[in-house]
């Protein structure tokens, strides 16, 4: 079943977006200050286990099952010379992806989630978004779904990811739709393009948003307009998350650049997110303070397929051990500071 049956349904599922339980968060805050250590000695791993507990309504939250989704998706963009790899190479990964062989897979495995392939009509790329919009509205709604359709019911922390030849240059156009800047502040390097290839990108982001830009008034048709069927995969998948009331932790530029109209229309989108890492694509870091999000980590990555996310599931894991598994003062017998 479609959990967005049309454009109605997707606008309103954007404007009902749940909060998370503030009784949880007192409670797990409250529990913090029991355990034994000097209060506020854990740093970001003790806001960790207090945004975890407010999403999970518990304050003992858990972590039972992670759950990873890879979405694929091919461009007509990339016709323009906008990536160092051939629109073949995306086939060719989902197939590495399905074998085991790739580093999500390592990374999915090393941090215990149940990782999700979906390639999106690969054999039929969006269009060239600098001379036509990416999608029709059903071709939107059906990524936008199938990314609602991979969250799975249980799942206690969700991670997304994306392949896609050609994906940065669609992300460099939302987040210049969605905060203003034009195709030379968000265009970058992506898969190692040279000085010419960031060219040609800018060039494509600024016919783009010369095409569409008038006509991108609601987030549903900037992501119709300028996105790919994986970008709109993942902002459907975050959405129903938070639906959900799941918590996410989002990987690197083109996952955040996904949901860079939403948050410009609704910018407490991002309340149940955490931001897994920086990565090296440079204009990461200036999406994210957009986000108004801290990165956890700062690894130089910039691979995608949610691999940032994967490593800060570990962070996740060992913020709860320590809330959970932790003595109170109390229990340890051990005298608290007055």
């Amino acid at each position: 079943m479609s959990r967005f049956a049309d454009v109605a349904a997707f606008d309103a599922a954007l404007a009902a977006l749940p909060a998370p339980d503030e009784q949880a968060i007192t409670a797990a805050r409250a529990r913090q200050a029991e355990l034994t250590k000097p209060a506020g000695s854990l740093g970001r791993l003790e806001d960790i286990a207090v945004f975890m507990a407010g999403w999970q309504s518990t304050a003992r939250p858990a972590l039972d099952q992670v759950r990873a989704a890879v979405f694929a998706g091919n461009h007509g963009v990339a016709a323009r010379g906008v990536s160092a790899f051939p629109i073949e190479v995306t086939a060719q990964m989902v197939g590495n992806f399905r074998a085991g062989g790739a580093a999500i897979n390592a990374l999915s495995r090393s941090c215990g989630a149940e990782l999700a392939v979906i390639p999106l009509d690969l054999d039929r790329p969006t269009r060239d978004i600098a001379s036509d919009a990416a999608m029709d509205e059903a071709e939107c709604l059906a990524a936008l779904n199938a990314g609602a359709g991979a969250v799975g019911a249980g799942t206690q922390l969700l991670f997304v990811g994306e392949m896609g030849i050609g994906n940065t240059t669609p992300a460099a156009a939302l987040c210049a739709q969605a905060f203003g800047g034009g195709g030379a502040l968000w265009c970058g390097r992506g898969s190692g393009v040279d000085d010419a290839g960031v060219a040609r990108k800018t060039l494509a982001v600024e016919a783009a948003l010369a095409l569409h830009g008038r006509d991108c008034t609601t987030p549903f048709e900037t992501l119709r307009r300028l996105g790919g069927r994986e970008i709109a995969a993942m902002a459907g998948a975050i959405l129903a998350a938070r639906l959900d009331r799941i918590p996410v932790l989002l990987d690197g530029f083109i996952c955040c650049a996904a949901i860079a109209p939403l948050v410009a229309w609704q910018p407490t989108f991002t309340d149940h997110c955490l931001a897994a890492h920086c990565s090296a694509e440079g204009a990461h870091g200036r999406l994210l303070a957009h986000f108004g999000l801290a990165p956890l980590l700062n690894l130089a990555m910039r691979l995608g397929e949610g691999s940032g996310a994967a490593v800060a599931v570990h962070l996740v894991r060992a913020a709860l051990a320590a809330h959970n598994q932790m003595a109170t003062f109390a229990e340890a017998a051990v005298t608290q500071a007055p």
